[in-house]
């Protein structure tokens, strides 16, 4: 294992131990595999990569606790396919803050979180609460731009 590895996997631990959960080696994978990619992944694609190490109820309950936790959010995709992205820090139990764009390929669908993006200021009527706010850019990603 790389020094590199070594020093993600502490940080996972330290992640884990921080939202109460416990440290396992299945845990640990799929944090190694939503941090790997550039974009979100969906509960499918992760199947295939740890399919042969955590089965598919585990994994559900792995990323539901993860996203309960504050530790994952999950955007639908255009096929409504949920995927999962790093939360940013100030994401707590419960609570999300991750209210940023989202960016989607309209060709191979995949998400990325645009934080760099400010959002529109949005103002709601009197007596109303604003508890999320979801604003997704569809259009071509870096990679389907160069083969287009």
């Amino acid at each position: 294992m790389t020094n590199e590895k070594k020093e993600r996997n502490k940080e996972f631990m330290e992640l884990l131990r921080e939202n109460g959960l416990k440290v396992t080696s299945q845990r640990l994978r799929v944090l190694e595999e939503i941090t790997h990619k550039d974009a979100a992944i969906s509960q499918p694609d992760l199947e295939k990569i740890v399919g042969k190490d955590i089965d598919r109820v585990t994994l559900y309950r792995i990323l539901s606790s993860f996203e309960e936790k504050g530790i994952v959010h999950k955007i639908f995709d255009l096929n409504g396919t949920a995927t999962y992205a790093m939360c940013t820090s100030n994401c707590t139990e419960n609570h999300h803050h991750d209210q940023h764009i989202h960016f989607i390929c309209s060709v191979c669908n995949s998400v990325f979180c645009l934080d760099e993006v400010s959002l529109p200021k949005i103002t709601l009527p009197s007596h109303f609460a604003l508890h999320s706010l979801a604003i997704n850019a569809v259009g071509l990603c870096a990679n389907c731009q160069k083969e287009d």
